[in-house]
């Protein structure tokens, strides 16, 4: 298999390396931007950044209003609805894909060539 090979300088630093690096967390490889958890409020916030979004969302509350409403209250939200499901499933698949490159890469075996 694939191997990553680390080596370490300590020399003389041995000890105050080892009381500092017990204040650090682990270096594991975290590229993926979501969670779970945050998948989706990060998401949606991501998305209403972009102003075609923004300008979508302001056609469907400005169609609630009664006097101004111009199609049905559904047909409006379809457009944005459609848009922000199939970019949250490209995100989504994306940060997975970031995710299981991460685990292959945090799981390799490492050889640390010491004095």
């Amino acid at each position: 298999g694939k191997h990553r090979i680390v080596i370490p300088c300590l020399g003389h630093f041995k000890e105050e390396y080892e009381k500092v690096s017990k204040l650090y967390m682990n270096n594991r490889i975290r590229t993926t931007k979501y969670t779970l958890l945050n998948f989706l409020p990060r998401n949606l916030f991501e998305q209403f950044h972009r102003v075609a979004n923004l300008y979508f969302l302001f056609l469907v509350v400005l169609n609630w209003v009664p006097l101004v409403e111009a199609f049905q209250k559904e047909i409006t939200m379809l457009p944005l609805v459609a848009v922000l499901t199939i970019i949250a499933v490209k995100d989504g698949l994306e940060d997975y894909s970031r995710y299981k490159m991460d685990k292959q890469i945090n799981n390799l075996l490492t050889k640390v060539y010491s004095r």
